[in-house]
């Protein structure tokens, strides 16, 4: 593949991802919406890492991790929030004895994370032009 394929593929996935979790979580499975908005910043990441070195990116879900790998500037904001979402790839796929995480996410805290997910992914987005 040439690196405008990659790239596309990877942007073209992670729109995917990203309507996957908008359905999630209208249909109230709020855990998965956010594990699936995370796998859309992860996605626009490495999009954004293969335009900047025409090499396939790391094999990590860490996003901080990407960014640094990128020298991609970001706010003290947006390194916590890339942080946070971090840990819904972690949390609900790795989930505690207790479920704690699937309990903490209600509604209201499903719902305000994807729209932080959503203002940050439209903020990459610019970055990947």
């Amino acid at each position: 593949m040439i690196k405008q394929e990659k790239i596309d593929y990877w942007l073209k996935s992670a729109e995917y991802d990203w309507m996957v979790a908008g359905h999630l979580f209208e249909k109230g499975d709020y855990a998965y919406s956010l594990f699936f908005g995370h796998l859309t910043i992860e996605k626009i990441l490495k999009a954004i890492f293969v335009s900047k070195f025409d090499e396939h990116p790391p094999f990590t879900h860490r996003l901080t991790y990407l960014a640094e790998k990128m020298e991609l500037v970001l706010s003290p904001e947006k390194h916590e929030l890339l942080e946070i979402i971090t840990d819904f790839n972690l949390e609900s796929r790795y989930p505690d004895e207790k479920f704690s995480f699937y309990k903490r996410c209600t509604k209201e805290f499903a719902g305000e994370n994807i729209k932080k997910i959503e203002e940050i992914r439209g903020w990459l987005l610019q970055q990947a032009q």
